[in-house]
């Protein structure tokens, strides 16, 4: 009897939780009809995934996915086209890229026109002419290089004050790490005829007078675009409604190359105000990791450290960065062996040179471990990157470091095949700048480095071999926020001129487009929830219009992001946005 009274109630509760779990798994959206690629080696590739709430409820056979379809659910037909996990950004400047949103546009092919020095010239002199432009109010052009102009060099001040005397003008160059001022720019930033090189930084002089050239290098160059960003800032009064409007043509940037997180590798001055507000108002459609200057911030460390990897309105303090050189293709970067052919100014003998002494590294990396604090730090020669290796290794034996903190080494371009087994013993993760194969291995092939050396940058193959977790990123505005060359160069290591540098460290563009997903989610400390197609993982999701695992390798540049989706929601649908992918 006891069995027959309770049989009723045991059914009915049943039946009642069967129904809850029902309508609790009816998906908001369900995509199926294309190729989805899932970066999980257990399924690489499935037929359908089903979204609820901004997460993934399924992943598997199209038939099972109906099983989650409910009267509200949303079906998406792929139509033949590709769905990927969103890719995330490793190592970028969005809010660089944001304060030159109103820079002139210097940049060479294949993303301007600016190819020589009188085009530059030219170029300015239109933008003058066209916005009508006031004596006496500065010029900032952005993305000069003289890698790939004619003249290979950069230009003087001279040059640039036959554009205006009146007019303060700088050009910064494509690395970020030099410009070029004229000499009301000079003057307009308080430097003297005579000034004293800055620790870590560079004036550029004329071989036969001695005199100022205009060019500024590293915390030259720095310093004074700092100086001029304030006394700008200050002329123009409260310009925070339009730096805002810059930080959100440069997010619908990011969003149109298909990152569902975005990073600010270097943030300085203003704009982590900038970030911290956007925040608050809740602007962010995607995720952004920023990663502060230390020695900018060093006397406010104790305020950042209670917001470490918690994201707040999107917005998550990743780390901090350090600048331990400059740039190779600028001739900056801190090498052991010459570079072939040394700057304009310099002997045989020119290496680079650093930004940091051993000590100064030491410390504050020091500081940053004991607290649990990662770091970034920018290495592009192998003088750097054995500088890097040397301290971490140091704070390591002194039980400092431990590799689950997960420091990066940003860039780690001309890279020795000796570091590979140092930089896996200390436990750290390389993050490959791989579009400089393309954009500029011609230009380290036959002036920066030479064949041997050359053929080396960005050796993914050999991290990968040694079963190094690595990373890849595209560093803008120093190219556009665009991964999907990146995956190009990695996998054709193939220049501009069609030269394959480097065959043995291809990749297959599996490898490749891990690197921007599940490894760029672990380097971020994000994994559980980032970078793979995998039940109760975020929704974050890109469809582009080919395969890149199937199409021609050499096509890999041609494909295009058609929508970017961030927790489920589109965030960029090609055709629709202002800002379209290339």
């Amino acid at each position: 009897m006891r069995i027959s009274f309770y049989l009723p109630l045991i059914v009915a509760i049943f039946l009642f939780g069967c129904q809850n779990k029902t309508t609790k798994d009816k998906a908001d959206a369900i995509y199926f009809g294309g190729t989805i690629i899932t970066m999980e080696d257990a399924s690489p590739t499935v037929e359908a995934v089903a979204v609820k709430d901004g997460k993934i409820i399924f992943t598997g056979k199209k038939s099972e996915a109906d099983e989650y379809q409910g009267d509200s659910t949303k079906t998406y037909d792929l139509k033949g086209e590709t769905l990927l996990p969103g890719f995330i950004d490793a190592h970028g400047h969005i809010t660089s890229r944001a304060g030159m949103i109103q820079a002139i546009d210097l940049s060479p092919t294949p993303y301007g026109t600016v190819n020589s020095i009188p085009d530059l010239q030219n170029t300015i002199k239109k933008y003058t002419k066209d916005h009508k432009i006031p004596a006496g109010i500065p010029l900032i052009g952005n993305g000069y290089d003289d890698a790939i102009m004619v003249e290979h060099r950069h230009p003087t001040r001279q040059e640039l004050d036959a554009i205006s005397e009146t007019n303060p003008i700088i050009a910064i160059h494509a690395s970020g790490h030099a410009a070029v001022a004229n000499s009301a720019m000079l003057k307009f930033v308080g430097i003297d005829e005579n000034p004293k090189d800055p620790a870590g930084g560079h004036y550029g002089r004329d071989q036969k007078t001695g005199k100022l050239n205009g060019k500024l290098e590293e915390n030259a160059c720095f310093t004074a675009l700092l100086t001029l960003t304030k006394k700008m800032s200050k002329d123009q009064g409260n310009n925070l409604t339009q730096s805002m409007k810059n930080l959100m043509i440069a997010q619908d940037e990011w969003l149109s190359y298909g990152q569902t997180t975005m990073c600010d590798g270097r943030t300085m001055g203003e704009s982590v105000a900038l970030l911290k507000e956007a925040a608050d108002r809740k602007l962010l459609k995607a995720d952004l990791v920023y990663f502060p200057d230390f020695e900018y911030f060093k006397k406010e460390f104790d305020k950042f450290k209670p917001e470490y990897m918690k994201y707040n309105n999107r917005l998550k303090l990743g780390g901090f960065k350090f600048s331990d050189d400059g740039s190779p293709q600028g001739k900056t970067a801190w090498l052991t062996i010459p570079y072939l052919v040394p700057p304009a100014g310099q002997g045989p003998d020119y290496k680079g040179f650093p930004i940091f002494a051993d000590s100064v590294l030491y410390n504050d990396l020091k500081i940053l471990f004991s607290n649990g604090i990662t770091a970034q730090l920018h290495v592009n020669g192998d003088a750097a990157i054995d500088q890097a290796i040397r301290v971490i290794k140091k704070l390591k034996n002194e039980g400092i470091y431990k590799p689950e903190l997960r420091a990066t080494l940003i860039h780690v371009q001309n890279s020795r095949p000796d570091h590979i087994q140092k930089i896996k013993d200390i436990g750290v993760i390389p993050s490959y700048f791989s579009t400089h194969v393309y954009l500029w291995g011609d230009w380290h092939y036959s002036s920066v480095f030479g064949p041997e050396r050359a053929a080396f940058i960005s050796p993914a193959n050999s991290a990968l071999k040694a079963a190094i977790l690595f990373t890849m990123h595209h560093d803008s505005p120093v190219t556009p926020p665009d991964l999907l060359t990146a995956v190009y160069s990695a996998v054709n290591r193939k220049t501009r001129s069609g030269r394959i540098l480097g065959p043995n460290e291809r990749i297959k563009p599996i490898e490749a487009l891990k690197a921007i997903t599940i490894n760029a989610a672990y380097q971020y400390h994000e994994e559980d929830s980032k970078g793979s197609l995998k039940v109760g993982k975020l929704a974050d999701m890109v469809i582009l219009d080919q395969d890149p695992l199937t199409i021609n390798p050499e096509k890999i540049r041609e494909i295009k992001v058609m929508e970017t989706i961030k927790e489920g929601k589109s965030v960029y649908k090609r055709g629709l946005n202002k800002t379209t992918s290339g």
